[in-house]
């Protein structure tokens, strides 16, 4: 099977955050990889990683990480693949990853998700793979009509919630 998404993150503590991702994607049949490269600890197997993306037929690459955040924007800098962000509340309750990772430089954009928001990278990129692939948007399409599906049930749940001034 080829990786159509790549899941990079600075480092394995980001899996717990990150496995969300992996599990929709999963969920929704698409192959993808997950690797630790760090921007600072190890440029070269990141340059060589962005570099050869494209030929080995990736999509999509979300990449998460905390702190500084460089790792999404080094990405970005060499490669044409579109990037996701995930900025990881490592410190400062994320804030410095999530400016970190919206505050690239004219020409190399990083989307970016809000902070720990694996899962919404994860639909992002398959939402980006569904551009010009049917099969994946009638997936998005068979997921985005079970959101609606959970708030229907939802609000029927809160209907048999009693209170002695509640109208509902």
């Amino acid at each position: 099977m080829t990786p159509f998404v790549s899941i990079i993150m600075g480092s394995t503590s980001d899996l717990p955050v990150m496995e969300k991702a992996a599990q929709f994607l999963n969920e929704m049949e698409v192959p993808f990889e997950m690797n630790a490269l760090s921007a600072h600890r190890t440029p070269e197997e990141v340059e060589k990683f962005a570099k050869g993306a494209a030929e080995k037929g990736i999509k999509v690459i979300i990449a998460a990480a905390g702190m500084a955040a460089h790792l999404p924007g080094v990405i970005a800098s060499m490669t044409t693949v579109p990037v996701i962000g995930v900025p990881i509340n490592a410190s400062l309750d994320g804030m410095d990853a999530l400016l970190a990772i919206v505050q690239m430089p004219p020409g190399i954009p990083v989307a970016t998700v809000g902070i720990n928001g694996a899962l919404n990278a994860a639909i992002l990129a398959l939402q980006m793979i569904a551009t010009g692939d049917e099969q994946a948007r009638q997936k998005l399409a068979v997921y985005k009509e079970s959101l609606k599906k959970k708030i229907t049930k939802a609000n029927e749940e809160l209907a048999a919630v009693s209170y002695a001034y509640k109208t509902n």
